[in-house]
């Protein structure tokens, strides 16, 4: 398979008052075309900038990102905020729904945003069958539970069929049967339309989804026995190498 993602020494630094915090050191990895990559690590490892980054959302103080051959940094910032609508869609752990709308015109309003024209009601039907919410998109947020909000901020995403799907802890705050419902509708994605997923969590049940798994901690890319939180019963691999 084709690199579809690719990171090169990625560095990135915020000011806090006046001291440095360095919240990546140097990543290196690569993801391809239609894998479901999950990073793993503790608070203050860095996912969270490196998926700001992977998505455009943020600038790295070095280092580039590529995707689907083209860099990021190449970019303007109109260029990369239509490379973001036409590729990428993104769920993270607070759901991020308009208040006045209702689901559906939540979900929908990804379609004219990305101007795409009219939504398509034959996928918008089977994937919110799918999430089981079907039956609750005349309902604003406020009157669904959070489950419910997760998994329409999950159709949001997946509405225009993006290439790439970026997942930012998006069962941090869920139940077990509503992880269990986002965890398998974006396994469903990938297998079922080819989108390249790339998810961040801290919950290691949650990891094991994904094709493979990437470790960090301290800003770093880090083998799997060197993080706290590995799970001894997944295959050891060496995730430092520019083949992850």
């Amino acid at each position: 398979m084709a690199v579809f993602i690719e990171a090169k020494e990625l560095r990135k630094t915020y000011r806090v008052g006046k001291v440095d915090v360095p919240a990546l050191r140097g990543v290196s990895f690569s993801v391809q075309k239609g894998e479901f990559v999950t990073v793993v690590g503790p608070s203050g490892s860095g996912k969270s900038t490196l998926f700001y980054l992977l998505g455009g959302l943020t600038h790295a103080d070095s280092g580039s990102v590529t995707i689907d051959g083209v860099d990021f940094a190449s970019l303007s910032d109109g260029e990369r905020t239509r490379l973001r609508k036409s590729k990428i869609g993104f769920v993270f752990q607070k759901f991020n729904l308009l208040p006045t709308l209702s689901a559906r015109s939540n979900i929908e309003i990804a379609v004219d945003i990305a101007g795409l024209g009219k939504p398509d009601a034959a996928f918008l039907k089977k994937i919110t069958e799918m999430l089981g919410i079907a039956g609750r998109l005349d309902h604003r947020p406020n009157e669904l539970s959070g489950g419910e909000q997760q998994r329409v901020a999950l159709a949001r995403a997946l509405i225009n069929r993006p290439a790439i799907v970026l997942a930012d802890e998006p069962t941090g705050n869920l139940d077990s049967k509503s992880s269990s419902i986002v965890l398998n509708m974006l396994r469903q994605s990938n297998k079922d339309l080819g989108q390249t997923v790339l998810m961040i969590t801290h919950n290691p049940e949650a990891a094991e989804y994904g094709d493979r798994i990437v470790h960090m901690r301290d800003g770093q890319i880090v083998r799997p026995e060197e993080d706290p939180q590995w799970s001894p019963h997944h295959p050891v691999e060496d995730l430092r190498s520019d083949s992850v």
